[in-house]
């Protein structure tokens, strides 16, 4: 199976700050992104409604000028960033900031080497993980949660909501692929507190609580269903 422990820092996560966020960033000032089909990109956004997003190993970029609906699309693998910032539109002279531990730009002229079973597991993790906080949500009645969309950090490159678990207390639920914390895809549930109550075999994290996932599997209702109830373990406890 494809290694995807150390996604973090990875020719995807480069192309997902420098490309994907920077091109919504530019535009509007909002980062994050969204899981998307086959992998993750941004929502639509600008006059134009454009998507900019990563399909397995290929750059899409849809938009709707003028109502004139347009898809272009480029392979990622052995091109350079500024080939995919045209396609873009975006300028990569121009400083972004999306936190400390986003990946640094490096050379845009250098070709890229991205990887197609890492783009699919990658790919993979995000779907268990968009399936497993709708599951999670709708079974908390988010209505009343004052719940966030879900949301992919350029950052940290994890997808994630927060919601209120008790009243004036909120928790982060989320998913990441694999980072310095831990070598793989994993769940999580952050409170914004330092309160951990209950078990403290739970709280196994300093940010809180993780859960290890395997995204692998064929059937991903497995990994999502875990998730889903983990984190409804998580919010129960902190409630």
């Amino acid at each position: 199976m494809p290694d995807i422990s150390s996604p973090i820092n990875g020719p995807l996560h480069v192309i997902g700050v420098h490309i994907a966020a920077r091109a919504r960033l530019q535009s509007t000032g909002e980062q994050s992104l969204r899981a998307t089909p086959d992998g993750f990109g941004t929502p639509a956004f600008g006059p134009d409604s454009r998507r900019v997003r990563i399909a397995g190993t290929a750059l899409v970029v849809e938009s709707e000028a003028g109502g004139e609906p347009r898809v272009e699309a480029r392979s990622l693998d052995g091109t350079t960033l500024r080939q995919l910032a045209e396609v873009a539109g975006v300028d990569l002279d121009r400083d972004i900031y999306v936190g400390d531990d986003a990946p640094p730009l490096g050379d845009p002229d250098a070709p890229l080497a991205v990887d197609a079973a890492a783009a699919r597991a990658l790919a993979r993790t995000y779907a268990v993980a968009a399936t497993a906080l709708d599951r999670a949500l709708v079974a908390l009645g988010t209505q009343d949660r004052g719940a966030t969309l879900p949301r992919l950090w350029p950052e940290h490159f994890d997808l994630a909501v927060d919601l209120e678990v008790k009243p004036g207390t909120r928790a982060n639920l989320g998913v990441s692929p694999g980072d310095g914390f831990h070598a793989g895809p994993y769940a999580y549930v952050g409170p914004w507190t330092a309160e951990r109550p209950g078990d403290p075999d739970f709280w196994n994290a300093p940010f809180g609580a993780y859960l290890p996932l395997d995204t692998d599997r064929p059937d991903p209702s497995n990994p999502a269903d875990r998730a889903a109830r983990f984190f409804l373990d998580g919010v129960s406890r902190l409630g």
